[in-house]
């Protein structure tokens, strides 16, 4: 049986700083719970490297045709990416109680 390809995970400069407004909010409370936060969700984007597409299409842009681009929860966050060839692009960790279409305008608009 052969070995699964593995994948690089690259974070985008957004997504970097989507994960950086997280652990400095969740610091200005506990800045322990601030680093395991960071931890886990890097290490659930990390696991993308052995799976890719175990995540789902992203519903609000499938919705309106667009499927490639797939997202891992890890509640209250959604880890979005696209993989092209063997990389794994995370584009966006955002807060799943808001609305992604309002998350994308705002991003659009600035």
């Amino acid at each position: 049986m052969g070995r699964r390809p593995k994948f690089r995970v690259e974070w985008a400069a957004t997504a970097r700083a989507d994960l950086d407004a997280i652990v400095e909010y969740v610091a200005q409370r506990d800045i322990l719970a601030a680093l395991s936060v960071l931890g886990s969700l890097e290490r659930t984007a990390g696991r993308l490297t052995a799976m890719p597409l175990r995540g789902r299409v992203v519903p609000e842009l499938a919705a309106v045709g667009v499927h490639g681009y797939r997202e891992v929860m890890h509640s209250p966050w959604r880890i979005i990416y696209r993989t092209s060839g063997d990389t794994v692009s995370v584009l966006a960790v955002v807060d799943c109680r808001r609305d992604l279409e309002d998350l994308l305008l705002e991003r659009f608009v600035r």
